[in-house]
């Protein structure tokens, strides 16, 4: 393993060990990728593992690159297309990956701008321009525009990681596109790259300008000459053929070269998936951000009514018209998540945002806007939302649709492929009845949602896409949908663009003279046929290349993957590539590697890639013995951020459990699997003999071979042993009645060997309470450090021993409470997972944390009064599994003014900072919030930190000292 904050162990420009699928004929795979090493600066990669990664967006499909460039500078693209032309090779640009058509992957090179080409390098606030590179994360364009009251208009839901130049080649639109339009209408210049090396920098251009630069005589004057004689040759079908909506994504927007539309070549180029054109850098126009805002939302009794409201609103001038369905409501019940959010009566949803002045005035502007609609447009409930957290709450619910439904109410997989088209929002109603009636012939499930003021849906529906007839059925449906899209007078693609899942479909809504006009524009710029080829022009068919398993039969698994049918390949296809996961920064936890790293392998998204890669067996070969894979993994925290964050709810934690007890299976193991992975024997075995323990721990040269031998980072202090354990400490003292019953404490190995005081501080808080106390028979653990380290046979004897521990209780109905979050999770998912059952089921449900006990069985109880502040650190698994309202709550009614940071993890995280190659990463992590925020705080403030990595995270990195909860209520208790 290597200490590194840029990736893993083994080379990542290594020749693949076969060719790829869709390689040209006669292409030497060798010799091109030493031609791009000698011309590119950046990364070039042609290894099986980066070759895995880029498979797939975030489309139904998947398709092997030959190789994939990562380009630090423009210098390094311009060397990089030079060399694909060079050889025939087709090329991909490509930006967040987050595509749903299935216009971010191909069979040749693929440029990942996203990596480095990320410069904003100029926000001029007079002239409301910004000129971006392509791989600009479009949060942070919004960020350096905003000081000056200003933003980019469209904003997709995946804003936090969609680059620019991705927006560009989709013609991305966003909620506010009713305001501001579609990225195309924001694009002023391009600056692109021909598959033949000439550059060009195109906008608006007059009739005169084109004349004049098409006599110049080199390609940029034949360019210039063949736009000129394209706009003219099919003007007539150029000025009527086109939809009339402003979510005509679908196609070339050839029409904006027209004359009347100031002959804007960019703008053309925009939404043009990368088929013609590389873009190397962008000038686009910036709007004044509304002063304030407020958000209506109005409940109606379905979509379709909803829909019919959409034009009534329209004339109130909102930014923006959103639609939700009960169902997407739905999905998101998880711990924590639905905090804040309230809905009026109603089973479906808008979601309808005016600006206003100040905060009072688009309050005003939200009432009026009720008080006006009549008749079907009169809402069945309604509120309008000023509080910035309650609509950011709702906001969630709308920008993580996508990974919400991509499971059905029964369970069954959901897919994208029709999921955005559009019509005139005059037509909405009538359309979403008609397709529901489509969707009820062809047996067909799915919640529609979407950008109702611009009558663009998303949905995703219940395909059979793994079974013959299933395919069939979603090229019948495919047909039918964009006939009767074409019917209402919409477009096929309302926001994504076309990629390989509708361009097969774009004659039915353009006719044969509008598809000869997209085949000439793009002959003009790429004759040659390099660029993305099969997105628009010439396309693949909608069938082909779907991303589903090579092999029909899921390996053998340990863990059960209970709401997955057992199935771990379904299991990896719950990643839909929406890629929230390659979040920079902001709230959650998810993925802190990857915001660290930066790369993709690292990221959830990456990972889950890798390991179907790798179940699949084309490129990824080795199956479980995989070490791209190993490699991949070797980074995730295993903090389970994703199992709450992810919308779909994928759980690395336990895919990469499940991986490396396979892929460690009859063979050595890291030390740290060994040192680590059993820290409980080796805790109870140091208790017999503490003070020799703790001096040895001590002793630096001791010290340092322990580490050594035990594979841990030397940077990091071994854990001192106290003098005695908990469990010697509670059978010592006389136990206490309590008035309220029975609960059992739950010694988990941290507080018993490593933190006694924890454990002790919680009996204390829980007699006072009116509880009595117990504690299991025998030792009992949960399991979680053979787990984390997949070692899962071991962890399910562990897990046996102690359900059977704590049945006595479990059985009378005796609750338990958990004091370290892992544990506590651990015995709430983990446990179900690999002994699942009655047994399992009774006890995963009988463990609280402390304050979820004491809210639920003692409500009435006063806790002691503790005056002063606070920063809290909410455990990463406690995010994930439990939530940390009950916390919140505890902590205001025992007087302490806390803050809950939203720090993500600490970077710890179990054993994984405390193994050597890791403590870089792992400090870096914690870096990014946390650290910063303990070094901040008054002396005076307490650090409140249920998890023990929390804790020994502050105290190594900061020095300070943080407290369990339980420590800081029994600080407010009397002493003795």
């Amino acid at each position: 393993m290597r200490d590194t904050l840029s990736g893993t162990a083994g080379p990542d420009d290594t020749p693949s060990r076969d060719a790829a699928p869709g390689t040209p004929d006669g292409v030497d795979t060798e010799a091109l990728r030493r031609a791009l090493r000698s011309g590119v600066a950046g990364r070039v990669a042609f290894d099986p593992g980066t070759r895995a990664l880029y498979t797939a967006d975030a489309s139904n499909y998947r398709s092997v690159p030959l190789g994939v460039v990562l380009p630090r500078t423009a210098d390094d693209v311009i060397a990089a297309v030079a060399v694909c032309a060079e050889y025939g090779v087709p090329l991909t640009p490509r930006g967040g990956g987050t595509s749903i058509a299935g216009n971010a992957i191909g069979p040749g090179v693929v440029i990942d701008a996203s990596r480095h080409l990320t410069a904003i390098e100029e926000v001029d606030p007079d002239a409301r321009t910004a000129r971006v590179q392509p791989g600009v994360v479009l949060d942070r364009l919004r960020e350096a525009a905003a000081p000056h009251g200003l933003t980019f208009g469209p904003d997709p839901s995946t804003h936090s990681r969609c680059t620019l130049g991705g927006m560009i080649g989709n013609n991305a639109c966003g909620s506010h596109s009713v305001a501001w339009g579609t990225t195309a209408d924001n694009v002023e210049s391009l600056d692109v790259l021909l598959a033949d090396g000439t550059r060009m920098r195109v906008g608006a251009t007059s009739e005169e300008e084109f004349d004049r630069r098409a006599a110049l005589p080199d390609r940029e004057g034949r360019v210039y000459a063949g736009l000129r004689d394209l706009a003219a040759a099919y003007a007539d079908p150029l000025r009527t053929g086109m939809p009339r909506l402003a979510r005509r994504v679908s196609g070339y927007a050839l029409d904006r070269l027209l004359p009347e539309n100031g002959g804007n070549i960019a703008r053309a180029l925009t939404g043009t998936e990368g088929g013609c054109v590389t873009v190397l850098g962008a000038t686009v126009n910036l709007v004044p951000a509304p002063p304030a805002k407020a958000l209506a939302v109005l409940g109606y009794p379905d979509a379709p009514a909803a829909a019919d409201a959409v034009p009534e609103i329209l004339v109130h001038g909102p930014l923006t018209v959103e639609g939700l369905n009960e169902r997407l409501v739905a999905g998101l019940d998880r711990p924590g998540a639905r905090s804040g959010v309230a809905l009026p009566d109603g089973r479906a949803w808008l979601l309808v945002e005016l600006a206003g002045e100040d905060a009072g005035a688009a309050a005003a502007a939200g009432h009026a806007l009720v008080a006006a609609l009549k008749g079907g447009a009169r809402p069945a409930g309604s509120a309008v939302v000023t509080d910035p957290a309650q609509a950011r709450a709702l906001w969630r619910i709308r920008e993580e649709g996508a990974g919400l439904t991509s499971r059905t109410a029964s369970g069954a997989e959901a897919w994208s492929g029709w999921e955005d088209a559009a019509v005139p929002p005059e037509r909405l109603g009538s359309y979403l009845r008609e397709f529901d009636r489509l969707m009820e012939r062809h047996g067909r499930d799915g919640v529609v949602y979407g950008h109702f003021g611009e009558g663009c849906l998303h949905v995703r529906i219940d395909f059979e896409l793994d079974t013959d007839p299933g395919v069939r059925n979603y090229r019948a449906f495919m047909e039918d949908a964009a006939d009767l899209v074409v019917a209402h007078g919409g477009s096929i693609s309302g926001e994504h663009g076309d990629g390989r899942a509708r361009s097969e479909l774009l004659p039915r809504m353009y006719g044969p003279e509008l598809m000869e006009a997209f085949g000439a524009f793009k002959r003009v710029w790429d004759p040659g046929g390099l660029m993305n080829p099969g997105a628009v022009v010439a396309p693949r068919p909608l069938d082909a290349d779907l991303r589903v398993p090579a092999s029909g039969r899921a390996p053998l698994t340990v863990l059960s993957y209970a709401e997955d049918g057992g199935d771990f390949a379904k299991a990896l296809r719950r990643c839909s590539g929406v890629g929230k996961c390659r979040r920079h920064e902001g709230p959650g936890v998810m993925c802190p590697s990857y915001q660290v790293t930066r790369e993709e392998k690292h990221s959830t998204r990456g990972r889950a890639r890798l390991l179907f890669e790798m179940l699949n067996g084309e490129v990824v070969t080795d199956g479980w013995r995989s070490e791209e894979v190993r490699d991949s993994l070797d980074l995730c925290l295993s903090c389970k951020g994703c199992l709450s964050d992810c919308p779909v709810d994928v759980d690395m934690a336990s895919y990469k459990a499940e991986f490396l007890h396979h892929h460690y299976k009859g063979r050595l193991r890291p030390a740290s699997h060994y040192s680590m992975g059993w820290l409980p024997v080796w805790a109870r075995l140091a208790s017999l003999a503490p003070a020799e323990a703790d001096r040895a721990v001590r002793t630096p040269g001791l010290s340092a071979l322990l580490k050594r031998a035990g594979g841990i980072a030397r940077e990091r202090d071994l854990p001192s042993f106290p003098r005695t354990t908990f469990t010697r400490w509670f059978r010592r003292r006389p136990p206490a009645p309590g008035h309220r019953g029975a609960v059992v404490l739950w010694p988990d190995t941290f507080g018993t060997y490593l933190e006694p005081r924890v454990p002790a501080s919680a009996v204390r808080v829980l007699e006072s309470a009116g509880f009595r106390v117990v504690l299991p028979k025998g030792p009992v653990c949960c399991g979680l450090t053979w787990v984390s380290t997949g070692q899962l046979g071991t962890a399910r004897r562990v897990m046996r021993r102690s359900v059977r521990a704590l049945e006595p209780f479990t059985r009378a109905g005796v609750p338990v409470v958990g004091l370290e979050p892992s544990c506590t999770a651990a015995l709430r998912t983990d446990l179900k997972e690999l002994l699942p059952g009655e047994g399992a089921e009774r006890t995963a449900a009988s463990v609280h944390t402390l304050a979820g006990f004491l809210s639920e069985a003692a409500p009435d109880w006063e806790p002691p009064r503790v005056a002063g502040d606070a920063l809290a650190q909410v455990h990463c698994h406690q995010h994930a599994v439990i939530g940390y309202d009950a916390e919140r709550a505890l902590m205001d009614r025992a007087g302490i003014r806390t803050r809950v940071l939203d720090s993500g993890c600490c970077g710890l995280a179990g054993n994984f900072g405390f193994e050597e190659g890791h403590y870089a990463v792992s400090k870096a992590v914690g870096e990014q919030s946390l650290l910063p925020e303990v070094r901040g705080a008054d002396p005076d403030t307490m650090v409140v930190a249920d998890g023990f990595s929390c804790r020994t995270q502050v105290v190594q990195e900061t020095g300070r000292t943080a407290v369990h909860l339980a420590e800081a209520l029994a600080s407010g208790l009397p002493k003795g």
